[in-house]
């Protein structure tokens, strides 16, 4: 006996262990916007890009300073040769030759007309740029995670307004039964109130599939699986915004990471000229070299050294010279160009997502009210049905009309909430 119970004990526990690790397991995961955020920065492959192509830029620049360092070099070679033939009693006779040669040279530039040196700049300029990206990078996940996460937080709270809405024709339509089998009520009330229902449970249909959906895109933008069950802990809210327009464009145009991108890239254009223009200049060069050679592998007894110093000046290039230069200010004028457009468009970003913020804002307080005389109508309208002196068409209108003025708040919230998201994004918020 007991031998059995042992045995069944066994069996069970990893039974339980099964069914508590799936309850575990099926658990949703809890989300705040602040830990979406970072699951993206984690999970994000364009950070990961970003951050590569800085560590090009940034060993661009140590690449350019060895440039301009000196370089020490070490050169061995084998020979194994024979000497023109000489001639005994007609028979053709050669010496060959064994020769092991070793040598160290030493290049330092002197001087390069600052060509060098405007390399190591605009190196360094790239390396800003890419440092700036990263940035824009980042808050461009933020913002995209940010419109998703509440875009999950509308759905979610449009379908428990289609859920409500659902139950509300289902009991009106009991009554409107009840009403018709005691014959208070016409056979067309209960039809317009059957299609009134079948409406509403289309609309429900579509909210379920239109949260399952943003649930997957918030998933896939934070990087978990697209089948994840997630429970967002927080809500559509309304917080005042303070910042006046100009305010906000004085900081776009002082934070926005692309504004800085643009004037490095100007900078780098002028680099280019001035890396173009050193062709004009003299560069002098300094050169060091000491050989060993000898027959044997290992002898230092036969050696030569020499030492130069080397200036050159370009005298005449059929203006190949002048053609980079010309090709250079044109690159300087399409940066500057290109810097004027993006200021252009980075006020006109701040601007369009400001001023849709506060459409937003006054939408929010209009259907705030609307909600609540909507409850009111409704309310009145099926006091009216119950008492006989109302209308079906009436209460049908009435939750309807309660329907669209909850949809529409939701709406307003989603769009005041999502425009400021953007609007701190054209602005170049840091992101912490």
């Amino acid at each position: 006996m007991k031998g059995s119970r042992e045995t069944i004990t066994k069996l069970l526990i990893p039974i339980f262990v099964c069914a508590f690790s799936q309850s575990v397991l099926a658990a949703p995961i809890e989300l705040s916007l602040e830990d979406s955020i970072a699951l993206a920065f984690k999970n994000n492959p364009n950070i990961s890009i970003a951050n590569s192509s800085r560590e090009k830029s940034y060993w661009a620049v140590e690449q350019a300073k060895a440039v301009k360092g000196f370089s020490l070099d070490f050169t061995h070679s084998d020979k194994r040769y024979n000497s023109s033939p000489s001639y005994l009693n007609s028979l053709e006779q050669y010496t060959y030759y064994t020769k092991f040669d070793n040598s160290i040279s030493l290049s330092l530039p002197i001087y390069s007309g600052g060509k060098l040196e405007s390399q190591i700049d605009q190196a360094k300029l790239n390396l800003k740029v890419s440092d700036l990206n990263i940035d824009a990078t980042k808050q461009q996940i933020k913002q995209c995670v940010t419109t998703y996460y509440f875009s999950v937080l509308q759905y979610h709270n449009a379908l428990q307004v289609s859920q409500e809405t659902v139950d509300n024709y289902l009991s009106h339509l009991k009554n409107v039964q009840a009403q018709y089998k005691a014959g208070m009520t016409p056979k067309s009330d209960v039809l317009s109130s059957e299609v009134s229902l079948a409406n509403a449970q289309n609309s429900l249909i579509k909210a379920q599939n239109n949260y399952a959906l943003a649930v997957a895109n918030l998933n896939n933008a934070i990087g978990l699986s697209l089948d994840s069950e997630i429970k967002l802990n927080e809500d559509l809210q309304y917080e005042q915004y303070s910042q006046t327009l100009s305010d906000c464009e004085k900081y776009a145009l002082a934070n926005r990471p692309e504004m800085a991108q643009y004037q490095a890239k100007i900078a780098i254009a002028e680099y280019d000229g001035k890396i173009a223009k050193s062709s004009y200049q003299p560069t002098v060069s300094f050169a060091a070299t000491e050989d060993w050679y000898d027959k044997e592998f290992s002898s230092l007894s036969h050696n030569n050294w020499l030492v130069s110093l080397t200036a050159s000046f370009n005298i005449f290039d059929s203006g190949l010279v002048n053609s980079k230069v010309n090709q250079s200010k044109a690159s300087l004028d399409t940066a500057q160009e290109q810097a004027r457009q993006e200021r252009d468009t980075i006020l006109l970003e701040v601007r369009q997502y400001y001023l849709s913020m506060y459409e937003a804002e006054k939408r929010i307080d209009t259907s705030k009210v609307a909600v609540d005389q909507a409850k009111e109508s409704l309310r009145i309208a099926e006091v009216r049905y119950a008492a006989g002196v109302g209308t079906n068409l009436d209460v049908l209108d009435a939750l309807l009309s309660q329907n669209t003025a909850k949809t529409n708040y939701i709406q307003a919230l989603y769009d005041y909430n999502t425009n400021k998201a953007q609007l701190d994004k054209a602005m170049g918020v840091a992101v912490k």
